[in-house]
Parts: C-alpha cells; sequence; structure tokens
C-alpha cells in the first residue's frame, strides 16, 4: 500500500494558485467598490444639496425642536402664553402664543400647510403660509405640515378671521397666521388609537367591545376597553377633561356645604386588622406577614369620631369592595363621599339634611359647570337633563315602591332587597308618576341592611334607613345607626352567621358605644356613579381616571 505521501492531491482548476482570489471574485471586489464609491459620491451630493437648501432657508430660527422643551430666548423671544380658549374677537390682528397638541398636521402645497391645535378642550386651525412678513420658506410649510399627531409645540401667530367659519374647530371664527413654531415635547409616528377617533362616545350593551369597526360615517369606533388602555391618549379628549371638571366639582360642593353646616373633615384608615361590616367582599392583603384588609367604608370610623364627640363628620375618600360584580355602574374602588351626624329629635333629620346636600350639588353643577356641561352636550346631548322637584324629593316608602313594581306587573318582594333590573323600572314608574328623577326610598326591611342600622320601634322587620336615587339607580345609601351597645350586640349575635363583638375586628367600635355615645346616623355616596348618572355615561369607568374591576388592576 502506497504511504500517504504519496496519495494524490485532488486535481485543481486550471490557472487557480493557492490562496489568490478567483477571477469571479475580482470582478465582485470591483463591483463592490464602485458601488462604494458611487454611494458616498451620492451622499456627499445630498450632503451638499442638504446644506445648500439649509443655507438658503431663511426661516431656520422660526422652527424647530426645542432643547427639553425650552424656548431658546436668543432665537425667538418669549412672549407670555395665550390659552386656546380665550381667543377672541378682541384679539384680532394681534400676536399671540400657544402651547398646544398637533391634533392634525396636513400640506396643501409647497407653499401652503395648515395645523389643528387642540388645548384641552378647545381646537383652533393654523395657518403656515411662504412669505409674510417674517419670510417664512417652504421648508419651514413643510416641516409644520409633517408634524406628528399629539407632538406639543409652541406657536405664535397673528390672531385673524377666517374667509369663512372652520367647521372642524371649536374656535371657528379666528384663525392662527403662524410666525413660528416649535416642538416642545415630539409625539409618536404612530398611535395606538387616535384621540379625534376617541371623541365620539364608546359603544354600549352588546356592542361594548366593538373593535376594528367603523360607524356609519366610516369613523372608527373605539370601545372603552380600547380607550382604558390607553387611558392617557382617551384623557386628551375634551369629554372626558370635561368629565373630571364635574367629578372635581361634586367633590367641591360636597366638601363646600358641609364645611358650612359645622361638619369636620377626616382621614380614616384604609388598612383594617379584621374584616368589617360582617360582609365577604373585602380584600385582604398581607401586612408585615400577618393578614390585613382594605376597608370596605369609612363607617366604624366615622361612628368612632361621633363617640369622640366630634358631633359632625365627612370624608372623602377610596372604598375598597371585593366583589365579583362586572356591569356598567360596579367598581372594586371607588371615591365614597361619607358623612355622619348627631341626631336631636327623629331620625328623618338624616334624609333631610342628605336631600339639602344633593339639591345643592345638583344646582352648583347647573350654576358653576355650564362651560363644562356644553362640552360634554357635544357629545351626550341630554347630559344634565336631569328632572328635579320644586319641592321636597318624593319619599316612598320600600313596602310602597314594591307595590308599584307588583301593580305594574313585575314580581318583587317586600322582605328582599331590590334587584337592579327592578330599580331601573321603578326609576321609570316614579318619573312617570311624580315628574322627577330624584327620589327616595325608606324603611328597607331589616334582612336587607347592616348589623348597625337601628331598628323601627314600631316594627322590628323594618329599618330607619334610606337610599337616593338618581334614573333609577342608587346612589347614596344611609341610615339611623345602633348607639346602644346592648342592642348593638344582640343584633350582631343574631346575624347568620353570627358576628361576635369582642372579635378583634368588632371590639373597638363596640366599646366606643359602651362608653356612651348619641343617637347619630349619615349616609355613604359614590362620586363615580352620580358623576355617570347626572351626564347621562354608559358605564361608571368613563366617569373614573383609572378604573379598578375584576378584570382591571392597570394602567
Amino acid at each position: 500500500m502506497a504511504s500517504s505521501e504519496n496519495q494524490s492531491l485532488p486535481e485543481r482548476p486550471k490557472g487557480e494558485e493557492t490562496g489568490a482570489p478567483s477571477k469571479n471574485a475580482l470582478k465582485k471586489a470591483a463591483k463592490d467598490k464602485e458601488k462604494a464609491e458611487k454611494a458616498a459620491k451620492r451622499q456627499e451630493q445630498e450632503r451638499l444639496e442638504k446644506e445648500k437648501v439649509e443655507a438658503s432657508d431663511t426661516s431656520k430660527h422660526l422652527y424647530g425642536k426645542l432643547v427639553e422643551g425650552i424656548l431658546d430666548p436668543s432665537k425667538q423671544k418669549a412672549g407670555a402664553i395665550t390659552t386656546i380658549r380665550d381667543l377672541n374677537e378682541g384679539l384680532e390682528n394681534k400676536e399671540v402664543t400657544v402651547r398646544a397638541r398637533v391634533h392634525n398636521a396636513r400640506v396643501q402645497s409647497a407653499k401652503l400647510a395648515f395645523l389643528d391645535l387642540r388645548q384641552r378642550t378647545e381646537n383652533v386651525q393654523a395657518v403656515i403660509a411662504e412669505g409674510g412678513a417674517n419670510g417664512i420658506s417652504r421648508q419651514m410649510v413643510k416641516w409644520c405640515g409633517g408634524l406628528n399627531k399629539e407632538s406639543i409645540v409652541l406657536v405664535t401667530g397673528l390672531v385673524k378671521k377666517p374667509k369663512e367659519p372652520i367647521n372642524s374647530a371649536t374656535i371657528s371664527n379666528l384663525e392662527l397666521h403662524v410666525e413660528c413654531c416649535f416642538v416642545v415635547s415630539e409625539g409618536p409616528v404612530q398611535l395606538p388609537m387616535q384621540v379625534k377617533d376617541a371623541m365620539h362616545p364608546p359603544p354600549v350593551g352588546d356592542e361594548a367591545d366593538t373593535e376594528d369597526q367603523v360607524d356609519s360615517q366610516g369613523v372608527p369606533v373605539v370601545s372603552l376597553n380600547v380607550r382604558l388602555n390607553n387611558r392617557v391618549l382617551s384623557l386628551r379628549t375634551p369629554t372626558d377633561q370635561a368629565i373630571f371638571q364635574i367629578n372635581g366639582a361634586i367633590c367641591e360642593l360636597f366638601r363646600e356645604h358641609l364645611r358650612k353646616q359645622q361638619f369636620q373633615e377626616l382621614q380614616t384608615p384604609k388598612i383594617a386588622g379584621a374584616a368589617t361590616e360582617g360582609g365577604s367582599g373585602v380584600f385582604e392583603i398581607n401586612y408585615f406577614n400577618t393578614p390585613a384588609f382594605l376597608t370596605q367604608s369609612p363607617q366604624f370610623y366615622k361612628q368612632m369620631a361621633i363617640a369622640g364627640d366630634m358631633e359632625r363628620v365627612f370624608e372623602i375618600g377610596p372604598v375598597f369592595r371585593a366583589e365579583n360584580s362586572n356591569t356598567a355602574r360596579h367598581l372594586t374602588e371607588f371615591t365614597g363621599l361619607d358623612f355622619e351626624m348627631e341626631i336631636h329629635h327623629k331620625w328623618e333629620e338624616i334624609i333631610d339634611f342628605a336631600e339639602g346636600l344633593l339639591i345643592f350639588i345638583f344646582n352648583g353643577l347647573r350654576e358653576r359647570c355650564q362651560y363644562w356641561m356644553e362640552v360634554i352636550q357635544r357629545e351626550y346631548p341630554d347630559a344634565g337633563n336631569f328632572k328635579i322637584p320644586e319641592g321636597r324629593a318624593p319619599r316612598i316608602r320600600f313596602a310602597d315602591g314594591i307595590k308599584m313594581l307588583n301593580e305594574a306587573g313585575i314580581a318583587a318582594s317586600p322582605d328582599e332587597d331590590i334587584s337592579t333590573t327592578n330599580e331601573k323600572t321603578l326609576g321609570r314608574l316614579v318619573l312617570q308618576k311624580y315628574q322627577t328623577d330624584f327620589y327616595f326610598l325608606t324603611h328597607y326591611p331589616t334582612a336587607a341592611r347592616p348589623f348597625y342600622t337601628h331598628l323601627d320601634p314600631s316594627n322590628p322587620s323594618l329599618t330607619h334607613s334610606y337610599d337616593a336615587f338618581m334614573r333609577g339607580q342608587e346612589i347614596v345609601s344611609g341610615a339611623q345607626r345602633i348607639h346602644d351597645p346592648t342592642t348593638l350586640t344582640q343584633r350582631m349575635r343574631g346575624m347568620e352567621p353570627p358576628l361576635d363583638p369582642d372579635s378583634e375586628g368588632f371590639k373597638h367600635y363596640v366599646n366606643a358605644f359602651r362608653m356612651g355615645c348619641a343617637p347619630h346616623g349619615g349616609g355613604g355616596f359614590g362620586l363615580n356613579r352620580i358623576t355617570m348618572l347626572w351626564l347621562g355615561l354608559g358605564n361608571i369607568r368613563q366617569a373614573t381616571l383609572f378604573p379598578r374591576d375584576p378584570g382591571r388592576k392597570a394602567p
């Protein structure tokens, strides 16, 4: 056998030496070099052309992106900021500076572009035209017309009257003729939803989760779920801006009325060492490796404050309910407006006070929030169309409300709490009979109220309790409370299942009454539900900044 040294090597192609590039490789390298040289030459030409264009741009100091969103005084004189809402005909031919979002931008021609500038609830058209006193360039026209939607811009211009009203703008009788435009904060090229598309009511009922659909006018339908997933964008709509002004106004009116009536504001704890109020709808949390619970209401603490001789107290704060209710009117966290007061003569003093408080809020919304209501009525024409009685609101005993339902052919029991469906039906019946959207149900059955509710001495199967209703939905629940410790402990032990008044969750509460406490009562309002019903919104989540429900804990 021949040795390995003598074995023949594979035959190489003729003319090919070991390590030398092939002719094909040489040709490819030459082509790559030629392409690279052409690309470099083209880039150089483009650079020179860009420099030439920039050199000829007489407006380059009038537009661009601000460093950290702050205007450099050396580039442009910084004037006072005018809000779009304050633009009026008295400013015609005067120079103003606005800071707003780009609602829309478009180039009409090489010489003309338009911006739709939006600030909270109002928008105005801005015109960028070549030439003018400042010598606006075509480069500036093109740049302005290509701005990304939702960018924040600082625009200075002259206020002018357009030849015809601008129907797409809320400020339709004026426009801005742009002199300079700077980007404060740039919006993204692509948005998860368009703000303009969310400026229509979300679908409700069976179509509530409709996505990737358009309405009869061809406008994309933005579901409530999409809006809540992109809450920062949906909050930019004029309607959402106004809704939360109404939310704030209700709190302001609530606090104002109570302070005038010598009520003291409280801030009660939201963490408790035991599940209180005897209900199961409570959130358990880990509190330094021991169980604790989020409070279902400030009820116990309000009453303990009354026992502490505070006489009249109130609170505005979060309320937590671990109830798996996936409805248009329920949340697992909402803002509660609570009050508690001593009773001097009769338990109806509480209803009198609650009614006066609600009427004060309703009238205050009409008197102080006309502008915000008008904004909301662009989408919800019936917002605020709420019938209030001229005299005292109807007070219907619970049994009589059930009788009204029965007479209308609806099955309902006077011994059980009323269902949501029957509440709405009763609301329609009350409206027909009393011509009001606002009324009270009183004397609920004992089985339908918490253990601390005072029983009716003339009929222990009933209670000194009430609920207030708007448009057939409950907004306030209240009652006289049991202040006698013996009666309270008996009532607790008689619950099903029984409650132990000496347990960790109840002993401090019960002991407050053992030390003496005046007769008292109060009520709890749901802020978000009042806003929803006053405005006629389709879902309580629309009246909640960042709603929490069984399926949502973010954003």
